[in-house]
């Protein structure tokens, strides 16, 4: 898989405001069929000494959670496939970002 960031470098010389209100940061990830998906950005986070960034596939309502690795240059997301791992890191996904997160209606008749 790769990453693409939309238009420009977000690193430390990144001059960009990423907290403006109503402002989405968009990645694009190219899976390994060659499809690619526009990603917004919902946070990166630090869970047991590693860190962890969440995506959010419009689309198809999806949340996708990945460990994050940053370099000079770049950085690579790497699939987390511990379920053990996933577990913990969903959850700490809720609880950093359930105001973030919009549940549809549910109707229980």
């Amino acid at each position: 898989m790769k990453e693409e960031m939309d238009n420009h470098e977000h690193d430390e010389n990144c001059n960009h405001d990423h907290g403006h209100e109503g402002e989405k940061d968009i990645i694009y990830l190219t899976f390994e069929n060659d499809e690619e998906v526009e990603c917004e950005v919902m946070g990166i986070f630090e869970v047991e000494d590693k860190e962890y960034m969440a995506l959010f596939i419009e689309a198809e309502g999806a949340i996708l959670l990945y460990q994050y690795k940053e370099s000079d240059e770049d950085f690579d997301l790497i699939p987390i496939e511990d379920e053990k791992e996933l577990e913990l890191v969903s959850n700490a996904y809720v609880e950093l970002f359930e105001d973030d997160v919009e549940y549809g209606e549910y109707d229980d008749q």
